[in-house]
């Protein structure tokens, strides 16, 4: 697992170089789950410049399999890179939420951090865009010149999303990050930061959000499990071929 730093450095780079075409992979264990099923979903997840930990669960996995994982996970890359590129002058874009909350959001992360620079939000509509809206809104999102996209469609959609312009939007950077535009913005309770160090973050967003996170939580319980059953037959099968 890479540190924050290392990230944030790696991040800096590609945005002074202005290549475009880069993004980050919030990784948990809901979208490990269904990476294991579809091939697209891998192979955004293997190909990105990142891939960061989002999730006690994966690190379970992980330590299934003799890894030790670091959490990194969506909200708090967020607000490390408005911290760390108000100096460096970051040109943040907010694609995603329901309508307002990308602006919202993009009023408290001022509060936070006054010199954050957002060139733009845009809530798109809950269907299908026709090839005419999306070309449209590539090209508005282009005329501001964003360093980091920051896309908040929910899992899997986000992701699809980004994989089908990389080489359409010219911004170094694009990353899903899903519930942080909620947590960000207030429309939902974001855990304490106490809850969160402990790992019971999970325990906190089914409470608040029930209906929601059950399914959610069932897929990555069975990815869990999954990896720790095979986890567990790897040394036997290497033991057995001896």
């Amino acid at each position: 697992m890479d540190s924050p730093q290392f990230v944030l450095e790696g991040i800096e780079r590609r945005i002074q170089e202005k290549i475009p075409g880069g993004y980050i992979s919030i990784t948990n264990t809901e979208s490990m789950y269904h990476a294991l099923r579809k091939p697209d979903h891998m192979a955004y997840v293997q190909e990105a410049d990142f891939s960061l930990c989002d999730g006690v669960g994966v690190i379970a996995a992980g330590y299934f399999w003799g890894l030790n994982i670091k959490r990194y996970n969506g909200p708090i890359l967020l607000l490390d890179c408005s911290r760390y590129g108000q100096s460096r002058g970051w040109r943040h874009f907010f694609y995603g939420g329901k309508e307002g909350v990308a602006n919202l959001m993009a009023e408290r992360l001022r509060e936070q951090f006054p010199q954050l620079n957002v060139v733009g939000t845009y809530c798109p509509p809950f269907r299908e865009l026709t090839p005419e809206e999306d070309e449209e809104i590539v090209e508005m999102i282009n005329a501001t010149k964003p360093d980091i996209v920051w896309v908040g469609l929910g899992l899997l959609k986000q992701e699809a999303w980004i994989a089908a312009h990389l080489n359409r939007v010219n911004a170094p950077w694009m990353v899903g990050v899903g519930a942080a535009f909620d947590y960000h913005s207030g429309a939902v309770p974001w855990a304490p930061a106490w809850i969160r160090t402990l790992g019971m973050e999970w325990l906190f967003r089914l409470v608040i959000q029930p209906k929601l996170r059950a399914k959610r939580y069932w897929w990555s319980l069975v990815f869990v499990l999954e990896a720790a059953a095979a986890g567990f037959i790897r040394p036997l099968k290497s033991f057995a071929n001896k």
